[in-house]
């Protein structure tokens, strides 16, 4: 399909193709749709096989910051930006200026903040071209790297799917397998070791397996974690895992981590379904991190309005199992009625406002 084509049918307002030869940058910034507010979404740096591959993620990427952003309550619309680059050998403060500057030239269209590859480090340099961003280190006055929230609000999602399992919200003596362990699932692991949770874990990366090693985190390899007896399997890494070859292997009750599109297509949370596997929908568990970007673009900044309205999460997800179980559709399904129903209800209200505003000119 041609990128125009896949644009309209999936409601995209603009992409950004950015290239800079001197430093070496090749990007995309996606924006889904600005109904509710300017686009949020963070910056990705990760050494993708192909443009086309680069170009397919910032688009699934984007579409879901729209409904993440919308189920989240928050007055942001959706996007999201990827840098074609390894970010432990290919990422230079240049390269991250000249991004920045391709976001300014979007004159607050589109914020963005920390993402898969990307630092609070990196975040400062993007602040010598631009305004528009999240995730400045606290000294400076913002909130850190938003995984520290996203991490918070992943915690509390499993909490909420313990309580619609078992009746309890305890997950203390529960076992959790997090595939992969990246900013989001150490955060996220934090809080489980917190409660005497057992983790178990894998990553490809060796600074990932060595923080897990130094927190006691027992290691599996990366192809062995599907196979893990647990009582929730949490993707936390890339998306697409929960798929054909994934689901049947699955020894677990719920399905709940960080990373993003987690089910390769629909039909797989339907199998999540029929086999009894209770699914967090990705984009409502994982929503601490723009719920962050959010409160801090009203200054001052303040972790205990983000932690709270963070810890939300936890009654969000209890809304869409609710709305799932009253409408006999799967959990994936009842989360993007929830964020439609909001764009849809937004849309509506500026549409009467533009035709108010003609009638009385």
């Amino acid at each position: 399909m041609e990128i125009l084509e896949r644009m309209t049918k999936l409601g995209f307002e603009e992409v950004l193709m950015c290239t800079d030869a001197a430093v070496g940058l090749k990007a995309i910034i996606a924006i889904h749709d600005t109904t509710l507010g300017p686009a949020s979404g963070g910056m990705r740096i990760r050494k993708y096989s192909s443009e086309a591959e680069a170009l397919d993620d910032v688009i699934k990427l984007a579409q879901t910051m729209t409904y993440k952003s919308a189920a989240a309550d928050l007055p942001l619309g959706g996007g999201k930006a990827v840098i074609i680059a390894d970010p432990h050998t290919e990422k230079t403060e240049a390269l991250i200026r000249s991004f920045g500057r391709f976001v300014n030239t979007l004159g607050g269209r589109f914020w963005t903040a920390t993402d898969m590859g990307s630092t609070s480090q990196d975040v400062e340099y993007l602040s010598r071209e631009t305004e528009y961003l999240s995730g400045l280190p606290v000294y400076q006055g913002g909130g850190g790297d938003t995984a520290n929230m996203t991490g918070l609000g992943v915690y509390m999602g499993m909490k909420a799917c313990a309580l619609k399992m078992w009746g309890s919200d305890s997950l203390r003596g529960k076992k959790v397998a997090l595939q992969g362990f990246g900013k989001v699932a150490k955060h996220t692991a934090l809080h489980l070791l917190e409660e005497e949770v057992d983790i178990v874990a894998c990553d490809v990366n060796e600074a990932a397996l060595a923080t897990a090693r130094d927190l006691g985190v027992r290691l599996v390899f990366p192809e062995d974690i599907y196979d893990e007896a647990c009582d929730i399997f949490s993707p936390s890494a890339m998306g697409g895992v929960i798929n054909t070859d994934t689901v049947p292997r699955l020894r677990c009750s719920i399905v709940a981590g960080g990373a993003n599109n987690q089910l390769a297509t629909p039909e797989d949370g339907v199998e999540l379904a029929r086999r009894g596997i209770l699914y967090a929908p990705d984009f409502i568990i994982n929503a601490g991190g723009v719920i962050n970007v959010a409160v801090e673009m009203v200054k001052p900044y303040s972790i205990a309005i983000a932690r709270q309205k963070t810890e939300r999460i936890y009654d969000t997800l209890l809304r869409v199992f609710e709305r799932a179980q009253a409408s006999e559709i799967t959990n994936e399904e009842s989360a993007i009625l929830m964020a439609k129903d909001r764009l849809a209800a937004i849309k509506a209200m500026k549409k009467i406002e533009r035709f108010s505003s003609t009638a009385t000119v």
